[in-house]
């Protein structure tokens, strides 16, 4: 599997390379086979364009995701699972605020956008519980595996 890390921001120096070993963990862990990842790095202005021309919302937020092949469709020869879309400076923030660890926030960040491809949802009370287990369960995981982001 090909995990594309592509890092458009300068808020946050993080380790790019390692990023594919945490996200090969996630899917892996959910069972999930695809041939190729993407996750972008972006600044606030990036973020804050895409959450406005997508969900008609200009204010940041912390990740972004877009699906692209599904699971089950048969007719796909090479997979490629979606984008994930995730803005360091909105995790520095964030783990200001919340005496927090900046790269646990985006290492979040990521295992949410991830989840997002899977079919993972929020916006429903039920959904978001299970969408909070599973982030806990792969936090917990990536942690024990020395696999969070540093």
């Amino acid at each position: 599997m090909i995990v594309n890390v592509i890092n458009q921001q300068t808020d946050l120096k993080i380790a790019t390379d390692q990023l594919p070993p945490l996200v090969k963990h996630v899917l892996a862990e959910e069972e999930q086979t695809c041939d190729e990842v993407n996750i972008y790095l972006v600044d606030t202005p990036t973020i804050c364009q895409l959450h406005e021309q997508f969900f008609q919302d200009p204010s940041p937020t912390d990740c972004i995701s877009f699906p692209l092949d599904d699971e089950e469709d048969d007719v796909v020869p090479y997979r490629v699972l979606g984008e994930v879309f995730v803005c360091p400076q909105t995790a520095k923030e964030y783990a200001q605020q919340h005496e927090g660890n900046p790269y646990d926030e985006v290492t979040l960040y990521v295992v949410h956008g991830l989840l997002h491809l899977m079919g993972y949802d929020d916006l429903k009370e039920e959904e978001c519980a299970q969408m909070r287990q599973a982030e806990k369960r792969h936090m917990q995981k990536l942690r024990d595996q020395h696999l969070n982001l540093k």
